[in-house]
């Protein structure tokens, strides 16, 4: 065993004493899994870019996302914004610095206006595709003053094809969202609502750099949900620095309390998402990703959280909000039963659907079923290339047919549902989930107690579902 695999193993036996062993450390502990292991010992965040497999260029990629919308079902649409008032301590994105100097903020605003209108002049069938849903993410785009919100959402509403069915969601730090700005933000027509409240524990807060409170992300629960916004959401975050699963279980108790419509649960990714182009990851790295700070935080007194107990965190929180009333679609993605499952997420990622992404603004990630690419996520070259009327695309990549077979059916697997050997071959002709090269794949998925093969469907297990991110980036 290599050190690295002997410091993983033992980093999963280190168990917090008042709390269950995990389901799922068995699995992890098999050395057939050992791939599995080692992919979570740092575990990123594995569902947000599914990256080609051979060279593209954006020219090429804006055909075939013009050739998609043409015949496609409702997409969804997202404007970011990067503005911040500060960096978090685990922040990785691409974000620019805005704080005491707000009118850099509206300049953002220009320069997502502009883009977007080189996105309408370039592919012609963006204009008529239906909006299934439009997010406004960050950054922090609720830092924006209100005239800028208004000037961004009427430009989007007046320009891409919004009906009465599509959804607006807006992105924001929960201090940011004061009375006036929910107001605006109904009036606007925004009834999603979402939020990176990552942890309720003050301490934990602290440390993260974030300058809230936990009764700050009450509040703003508490007031968007007077106000009539239909769906809060928040982020939670486990496997923070001095993070315990106890810690972890107030949060739960947070969220039960005050009827959360949903929560988006992500453990702390230090692996940089460039690494394995699961994310789109800035040009400068978090703070707690460099190894001489993260030592320095220990010897200051500091705990990491072991891989066990990240383990037992997850367990708690997956297991706390399905047994009070959640539904996990996609993958650690919580909603309360009856509302659905994440909107934006299932159309792109639901195996009957899978329809494109538009993403405008720095370090965007847009797709199709033939490519996918991210703008740029350098600020000052993302300026030069909008001024010069040039769509700000960093890279793009292509699928060649059996990578678009096997985006499919990763895509799938992320929704937590089962898979269905029917809907793929009315996808792909010819093709079967119960023929090679998929049955040997998903054969070994179940000997090792990860899937189950029905008559048409594959569908993971408990264990699957934990490991769903390493499985679709390690095994296929």
């Amino acid at each position: 065993m290599t050190l690295a695999y002997e410091e993983a193993v033992g980093s999963l036996h280190v168990l917090d004493p008042a709390w269950p062993r995990p389901a799922v450390l068995d699995v992890l502990e098999a050395p057939e899994n050992r791939h599995l292991l080692e992919f979570v010992r740092e575990d990123p965040f594995g569902a947000h870019v599914f990256p080609g497999n051979v060279p593209g260029t954006p020219e090429e990629f804006l055909r075939d996302l013009d050739a998609q919308l043409a015949s496609c079902g409702p997409i969804h649409l997202w404007s970011y914004i990067p503005t911040c008032a500060y960096r978090c301590r685990f922040c990785q994105y691409p974000v620019v610095l805005v704080k005491g100097r707000i009118g850099k903020a509206a300049d953002w605003v220009d320069l997502n206006i502009r883009e977007a209108q080189l996105w309408l002049d370039a592919v012609p069938n963006l204009r008529s595709a239906e909006v299934g849903e439009f997010n406004v993410f960050g950054g922090t785009p609720s830092l924006l003053p209100e005239a800028e919100i208004r000037r961004l959402l009427e430009f989007y509403r007046s320009r891409f094809g919004f009906t009465e069915n599509t959804t607006i969601r807006f992105e924001g730090d929960p201090s940011t969202f004061t009375p006036a700005k929910l107001d605006l933000l109904r009036e606007l027509g925004c009834t999603k609502l979402s939020s990176g409240v990552q942890s309720f524990d003050d301490h934990v807060l602290r440390l993260c750099g974030r300058e809230h409170t936990a009764q700050t992300c009450v509040d703003f629960v508490r007031n968007a949900t007077a106000a009539g916004f239909e769906w809060v959401s928040i982020d939670l975050m486990y496997g923070l620095l001095d993070q315990t699963v106890g810690s972890v279980r107030r949060d739960l108790d947070v969220v039960l309390e005050n009827e959360v419509t949903a929560v988006v649960c992500t453990k702390l990714h230090l692996a940089s998402y460039s690494d394995t182009r699961t994310g789109v990851t800035g040009e400068k790295p978090a703070a707690w990703q460099l190894p001489s700070y993260r030592d320095k935080l220990v010897r200051d007194g500091h705990r990491w959280p072991t891989l066990g107990e990240q383990y037992q965190m997850r367990e708690l929180l997956t297991e706390g909000l399905r047994a009070a009333g959640y539904t996990e679609h996609p993958t650690m993605y919580f909603a309360r039963d009856g509302l659905g499952p994440e909107k934006w997420k299932s159309i792109m990622v639901d195996q009957d659907r899978q329809e494109p992404e538009v993403a405008i603004g720095l370090g965007g990630s847009s797709s199709c079923r033939a490519s996918e690419a991210i703008t740029d996520v350098n600020s000052r070259r993302y300026a030069e290339s909008v001024a010069a009327g040039r769509i700000p695309l960093g890279s793009a990549t292509r699928f060649t047919p059996e990578a678009q077979e096997a985006r499919a059916v990763k895509m799938a697997l992320t929704t937590l549902q089962p898979v269905r050997d029917s809907v793929h071959r009315a996808r792909f002709p010819g093709r079967s989930l119960f023929a090679e090269p998929w049955l040997g794949k998903f054969r070994s998925l179940a000997e090792r107690g990860l899937v189950r093969l029905g008559a048409d469907t594959v569908e993971l297990t408990p264990a699957g579902e934990v490991l769903v991110e390493a499985i679709i980036t390690t095994e296929f």
